[in-house]
């Protein structure tokens, strides 16, 4: 099961066969989803980033989830399971990367910062051929890509998911109800185990405490909810923050920036 909402409906299978099976090492496509629609578990052949220039995208896999703000990318390497869910009209863009290219890359499977040059880059390799030819502006350009996804930051919008059923099932209530500020002691009591078996199987299978998990989940659902405009008080109230003070204390320690700086 997703670690986020459960989807409303599936989308048509989108041909990328001539995007992965180029013989150009990079290639570049664009489409359009409503609000909503999921994409089903899947895998590429191609290490791909994801970017939306509008709309919030999860992306899911068997061991976790990554919000993806608009304006931001999602670097996935190749042959990774993966499903994804949009919120609001999506406008994605998908930069695909043959193997070979992308072992040459620092990158890893995760949310990264999208610079102006990249984003540029990105929409304009959308026109470029997919038999672009050698030593063309287009190769160039399609090489300077490359280089500019070796140098951007990760950034933390990965929310770890435990492989124990009991564990998973504490986190899809905590997801459920991200206000719900009980204990651990009292979650541990409700799923039938001690708060040490909790705690430690926390820590052992998300690399989190149970704490910062929490926090974790409950900044990354608040995103959602800031990228579609709604009020900073209202979402810090939804999520568990007693105010909006304390909501933007903590969101600026864990980004580096405001909620109301987030998306400018």
């Amino acid at each position: 099961m997703s670690p986020f909402a459960t989807p409303r409906s599936a989308a048509e299978p989108v041909d990328h066969l001539p995007y992965e099976n180029t013989p150009r090492p990079v290639a570049a496509m664009a489409a359009r989803y409503p609000n909503g629609l999921h994409i089903a578990t899947h895998r590429h052949r191609r290490a791909q980033l994801l970017y939306a220039i509008e709309g919030v995208m999860q992306v899911t896999s068997e061991t976790g989830a990554w919000v993806v703000p608009p304006t931001r990318g999602v670097w996935l390497e190749a042959g990774l399971d993966h499903a994804v869910q949009m919120s609001g009209d999506v406008q994605m863009r998908t930069v695909f990367v043959e193997p070979s290219a992308a072992l040459a890359l620092r990158a890893r499977t995760g949310v990264v910062d999208v610079p102006p040059l990249l984003r540029e880059l990105i929409v304009a390799a959308i026109d470029v051929p997919l038999d672009y030819a050698p030593g063309s502006r287009d190769e160039h350009l399609m090489q300077l890509l490359l280089a500019e996804l070796n140098s951007v930051p990760q950034l933390p919008l990965h929310l770890p998911w435990p492989r124990d059923a009991r564990l998973r099932a504490v986190c899809d209530a905590l997801l459920a109800s991200p206000h719900d500020d009980r204990t651990i002691t009292e979650w541990a009591r409700q799923f039938g185990m001690s708060e040490k078996t909790l705690y430690r199987g926390f820590s052992r299978e998300t690399g989190m405490t149970f704490g910062r998990w929490r926090q974790q989940a409950r900044l990354l659902l608040a995103l959602k909810r800031l990228a579609h405009g709604e009020k900073i008080l209202g979402v810090a109230l939804d999520h568990g923050y007693r105010s909006q003070s304390a909501f933007t204390a903590i969101f600026k320690r864990h980004f580096g920036v405001a909620p109301s700086a987030f998306y400018n």
